[in-house]
């Protein structure tokens, strides 16, 4: 499988104006619910099979890439997409296009959330959203548990990083399981496939440049800072989630509440309320980040801490992009390689099944009642394979119901 002979009308093409391809991802920013993976399906119909923007061979490449890297995979594909079809223009175009929607609708959500609190319904809307969170992550982690931990050894391995990080209550674990998972997997884990690679529409001398920007983000988001919630401490938090988020966007919880709920700067029910509400949401689910920018504190005015957020728990993910799109093909063939990332995806299938005990269900789930909404909502999910919208209609109504209280 290579990206290396798009179709004819793919990267042989005319490249297609920024102001038309941000149209062609607003669409999709607009309609896209499901999720990741639904995105990709999205992506695959538009693009492949519609437009015509680049052969089936060439998408399951960029594909490949994309799962490959840390950072939101559905929005590093269209990112891609988008450089290949304009350039550097076009792939910003297809960021926000994609993106805007739904962090418009998160930043809404953060402005209107603290008065929707203080009123009974509020109340139990954002009980239900948190319920929600649990379904959505507990699903998203069998699906991740099946692919990404396949073998003994693998189980082993995501089993051992779940225990440690529940013990040692203490964020810094979190980042030492990645790196745990990374040593042990160079030595017992099978090479995870990593795809093909892409024709290299980026320049050359771009690549080390993105790279070199992307690492010295890492030091300056890892540096100590005080317990005070400052624009600089978000967009560090932002960032370092972003860097870290293997596996796909689920993954992004316990990272995030770390940073953000661990030191007070977001209650936990803020927290899961503005989780379970993200699942409902077309486009990309680090929409999130505009609402926990809003809802902290930062000295700052709103838009400013959502918009830092945003580009911020973004960048990594992107700057990886563009410095390994012109050599995939060499670096995906080292099978050292290959086999610390095998073990990184079960180091994060571990580090999500801790989080979806702590803080996910022992926030949410308080009685036999709540159990029962949670397990209709993986039936929903996983037997009946309904939408994330789905999900989130019969969590609400359920939770609605179980509170008695009256219609409005």
């Amino acid at each position: 499988m290579s990206l290396s002979h798009p179709s004819p009308t793919g990267s042989h093409a005319p490249p297609s104006g920024a102001i038309a391809i941000f149209l062609v991802f607003l669409r999709l920013g607009l309609t896209s619910f499901g999720g990741p993976l639904a995105h990709l399906g999205y992506f695959r119909a538009e693009f492949v099979q519609r437009r015509r923007w680049l052969d089936e061979d060439a998408f399951a490449g960029l594909v490949g890439l994309c799962q490959f890297l840390p950072g939101p995979a559905s929005s590093q594909l269209g990112f891609a997409l988008g450089w290949l079809r304009g350039g550097w223009r076009g792939a910003l175009a297809a960021f926000l296009g994609f993106t805007l929607p739904s962090a418009l609708l998160m930043y809404w959500l953060a402005l209107h959330a603290p008065r929707a609190t203080t009123t009974p319904l509020g109340l139990v809307l954002v009980h239900g959203l948190k319920l929600v969170a649990v379904v959505v992550v507990a699903h998203g982690l069998w699906g991740m548990a099946r692919t990404l931990t396949p073998d003994p050894r693998r189980i082993a391995l995501a089993t051992a990083i779940a225990v440690l990080v529940l013990l040692a209550r203490n964020p810094i674990w979190q980042l030492a399981g990645i790196g745990l998972g990374a040593i042990a997997g160079a030595w017992c884990c099978p090479p995870a496939p990593a795809g093909s690679s892409p024709a290299p529409r980026v320049p050359r001398w771009l690549a080390p440049i993105a790279l070199v920007l992307f690492a010295a983000g890492l030091p300056w988001a890892f540096w100590p800072r005080g317990e005070a919630p400052t624009l600089d401490a978000l967009a560090a938090a932002s960032y370092q989630s972003g860097a870290l988020v293997f596996g796909g966007g689920h993954v992004v919880l316990p990272l995030l509440e770390a940073k953000l709920v661990a030191p007070g700067w977001l209650s936990a029910d803020q927290f899961l309320a503005g989780y379970g509400a993200a699942q409902a949401m077309p486009g990309p689910m680090f929409s999130l980040a505009a609402f926990l920018g809003a809802g902290v504190d930062a000295g700052v005015a709103r838009p400013l801490a959502a918009t830092v957020a945003l580009l911020c728990i973004f960048l990594p993910g992107f700057l990886l992009l563009i410095a390994l799109l012109p050599g995939w093909t060499r670096i995906a063939s080292r099978p050292r390689l290959a086999r610390m990332v095998a073990g990184i995806n079960a180091a994060v299938v571990g580090l999500l099944a801790a989080a979806l005990y702590d803080p996910l269900w022992k926030n949410a789930v308080g009685t036999p009642v709540d159990v029962g909404i949670v397990a209709l909502g993986l039936l929903i999910a996983a037997r009946v394979r309904r939408s994330a919208l789905w999900v989130l209609a019969m969590c609400l109504g359920a939770a609605w119901l179980a509170a008695g209280l009256p219609r409005p």
